[in-house]
């Protein structure tokens, strides 16, 4: 396996949910694991021989790859609700309409929208979802506070995933 077909790898794990993938190629096993969120995101690369017993046994870690990725989530279905219950009837959760790359602010030396603690208006730009090269402004449905920005600048988003947390007045 060579650098530039690493280098596709490192950008498919990176653009997508995957959170791990393990190869092994001759006598060459790489394996990419996608860090917790909570670590900035950064991608760890393990690469090491493999060994001669586990060449033949490559169809059986396949099946076991898509087991092993909800254990992750898993670990971190526990961390989301912790947010669901201080959640009164009065916050309004905020949701990314499709999936893209969040950004708080227009461009990357401007200014972000909303900021935690800020009062926001119904109508009022909450951030840029770019789909496809197009940029998407989220705007704010109620009138009412920032309680918590729940993601990044520059991250990826998924569909329905909760961005902003409002506090309605």
């Amino acid at each position: 396996m060579d650098l530039k077909e690493i280098r596709q790898l490192l950008k498919l794990v990176e653009s997508s949910n995957i959170s791990e993938i393990e190869i092994e190629e001759d006598d060459k096993k790489l394996r990419i694991t996608k860090v917790h969120p909570s670590n900035n995101g950064e991608v760890k690369i393990l690469q090491q021989p493999a060994p001669a017993a586990a060449y033949p046994a490559a169809p059986m870690p396949v099946p076991s790859a898509p087991v092993a990725e909800p254990q992750p989530a898993a670990a971190e279905t526990p961390a989301a609700p912790a947010p669901e219950e201080t959640i009164s009837s009065n916050t309004v959760e905020v949701r990314s309409p499709m999936v893209g790359t969040f950004y708080a602010a227009p461009s990357p030396d401007s200014d972000p929208y909303v900021e935690k603690g800020q009062s926001v208006a119904s109508g009022q730009t909450l951030c840029i979802v770019e789909a496809m090269k197009l940029m998407n402004e989220i705007e704010c449905e109620v009138s009412g506070k920032i309680v918590d920005i729940l993601i990044e600048n520059a991250q990826p988003v998924e569909y329905n995933q909760v961005l902003f947390l409002i506090e309605k007045v």
